[in-house]
This record gives C-alpha cells, structure tokens and sequence, in this order.
C-alpha cells in the first residue's frame, strides 16, 4: 500500500512538471497572427538571428524616384485591440504607426495624404472606404500603397467566388467571417486603379496568398507563405516582418544595401528576408526597377 501510494505521488508530481515546464515554453514563443479556430500549422521556431545584409535579392540597386508628396496617396492597418477579447494581438497597432512614421519622417509624406486605421477604427467599411478615398484621388502619375497588420486566415472553400479554390484573406476589427475582406475581393477593389506604381504590404498569417492583386507596375511584399503563419515578438515590439522591414530597415536605415543613403522597399524586403526566422517572407514583384516611397 506504501509503495503504491508512493508510486501514485511521483506520477503526480511528473505531471505537475510536466504540465509547468509546457506551460513556461508556451509563454516564450512569439505569438501567431492567425485565427487559432480556423486553421493551424506547425512551424520552426528559434532564438532571433543576428541581424545581416542579404547577399542577393529583389532588389536591384536602380531607384525609381516618387512622385511629388501631393501625388503620393497610403492607407495604413494596423489591428492589436479586435472586437471582444479573445483573438487581440499585441504589437500590429506598432507595424501600422511605424511605417506611418517612416513615410513622414524619412520619405517625406504629406500627413493630409494617409488614412490611418488603428484597432476599432479598421472597420470593414472604413477600409474600404479607405480604399474608395484613395481611388478617387489617385491617377496614373501617383504612388499608391496599402498596409496591413494583424490576423489572416484561409479557405479552401473558394470563399469569393473567384477562380481560386483556395483563398487569403485580412480580418477588420469586427473578427467575423461575413466580415473579412478576402485576396479576390482586394483584386477587384484595387482593378480600376489607374496607378502604376502601387505597393502592397501585408504582414498577416498565410500573407503569402495574396498574390491576386499582382500586375504590372505593382510590388507586393508579403510577411510568409501562404502556408505558414506570421509571428509577432515581445521583444522587437512588433511584428518580426514588420521589425526588419520598417523599424530596422527603413526607420534605422540598415537596409541600404548598397549605401546610398536611400532605402528602396526591395531593399528593406530583401532585408527583412534575410533575417526573419519561422517564417519566410516572399515576394510579387512587377515593378519595374526600386520603390522609393
């Protein structure tokens, strides 16, 4: 009776660690941008690189100067505080505010030229809106750029009707289905732009997807694969794609690859590829040499 009474309290006792021990590692890793109900997917994980220039990339060293500030139009998401509480993220609200810092600060913008969408502000109707504004004041000499951070997700159930059967999607503030705005709905929002110079960010799990907005004249940079989810870290205080691409790349200038004193968005892209880990950031490029915002 000893001996089994014994043997019970060490079995208690390892599962007590057990449990600690999984519950320690679960609290270390960073944190995915997708929504855990819909889909999930194994990826690797690590400690953080040593941040380093790319040997090669997309980047081709030619810069493609932009046009005036007037003639320079963004909307700029970034989701952290979703509707309820369950699915909130903790540093997308940071992406959206530091690429909107860099465009002021380091290229220049006209503030009165960007919409910016923090937390409940994102609503499904107000990007679109967002979306509508930048349409009915850009034409064919404007620079144009959307970005986004938050949650994405997927379907393999050809959720806009579009060729595709499986489709990419971002999540507005609201969080429910009838409210996500899917890569076929984007393509078709953005197919009367008259723009040729139009760049598109996405950091968001399964990012990788939204590929449907590709044509000429347009650089899309993408956080991973459309298979993979994307991370964001205590650490960096951002999204690990937006940390290279943004504040490393752009706001600290270390993606100049070829130390010009400019950092095109192929150079802050090449950059952010080369040192994200768990996920691995892609890119459609038809832009013909490098974007400068």
């Amino acid at each position: 009776m000893k001996s089994k009474t014994l043997l019970v309290a060490l079995l208690f006792a390892i599962t007590i660690s057990l449990n600690l021990f999984a519950f320690v590692q679960a609290q270390s890793q960073p944190k995915q941008k997708g929504v855990p109900f819909l889909e999930f997917y194994e990826t690797r994980r690590g400690k953080p690189l040593k941040p380093g220039k790319p040997p090669k990339g997309i980047a081709t060293g030619i810069v493609s100067e932009p046009p005036p500030a007037s003639d320079r139009w963004a909307v700029i998401i970034g989701i952290s505080d979703y509707a309820g509480d369950e699915y909130d993220l903790e540093f997308c609200d940071d992406d959206a505010l530091d690429f909107y810092n860099a465009l002021i600060t380091v290229y220049s913008w006209n503030p009165s030229n960007i919409k910016l969408l923090i937390n409940e502000q994102a609503t499904k109707a107000n990007i679109l809106s967002a979306i509508d504004w930048m349409r009915a004041n850009e034409d064919s000499n404007d620079e144009v750029i959307f970005f986004y951070s938050g949650h994405g997700s997927v379907s393999r159930s050809n959720a806009d009707n579009d060729p595709e059967r499986k489709d990419e999607c971002i999540i507005p503030y609201e969080i429910e289905i009838s409210y996500y705005i899917w890569d076929g709905d984007f393509s078709e929002e953005f197919s009367t732009f008259e723009s040729t110079r139009i760049f598109f960010y996405f950091d968001s799990c399964y990012a990788g997807g939204m590929t449907d907005l590709a044509g000429s004249g347009r650089l899309i940079c993408m956080a991973c694969r459309e298979s993979q989810v994307s991370y964001e870290v205590s650490t960096y205080e951002n999204g690990q794609f937006t940390y290279y691409f943004v504040d490393q790349g752009m706001l600290a200038g270390k993606a100049d690859a070829n130390n010009d004193g400019l950092v095109t968005c192929e150079e802050a892209f090449d950059y952010a590829k080369a040192n994200c880990q768990w996920q691995t950031p892609t890119a459609s490029d038809n832009f013909p040499d490098d974007m400068l915002p």
